[in-house]
């Protein structure tokens, strides 16, 4: 029945903040509307997954972590320095890839995946 997500939508306190932010730190080009679409290359995928409210996995008090597929995480771990943006988590790796974790303006954790 579902054939992918149709998008990501939220709330946030200081709009044009928050776009610019996005815009700089992950390149993604935000449109007048507020949002931009982003299309799926081949090799891409997107995962949905539950957490129970105690999970470490990120922290307890996001309710929702935002996980953006990179294509070189050490290349953007290059940019994320040179636009002064500190890593909040070191690389990890896995057997799922390479991750790390950004905040953004307003305190939300950004996990950065290399697959």
């Amino acid at each position: 029945m579902i054939k992918g997500f149709g998008g990501i939508f939220w709330r946030t306190k200081n709009l044009e903040v928050v776009k610019n932010w996005y815009s700089k730190v992950l390149k993604i080009e935000i449109d007048n509307w507020n949002g931009t679409v982003i299309k799926p290359q081949s090799g891409n995928e997107t995962i949905f997954s539950f957490f129970t409210e105690n999970d470490s996995s990120f922290p307890t008090e996001q309710q929702v972590m935002l996980n953006f597929q990179v294509h070189d995480l050490n290349e953007t771990i290059q940019h994320l320095e040179q636009i002064g943006v500190p890593l909040a988590k070191n690389i990890e790796v896995s057997e799922f890839g390479k991750f790390v974790w950004i905040e953004d303006p307003e305190g939300r954790l950004i996990e950065l995946w290399e697959k």
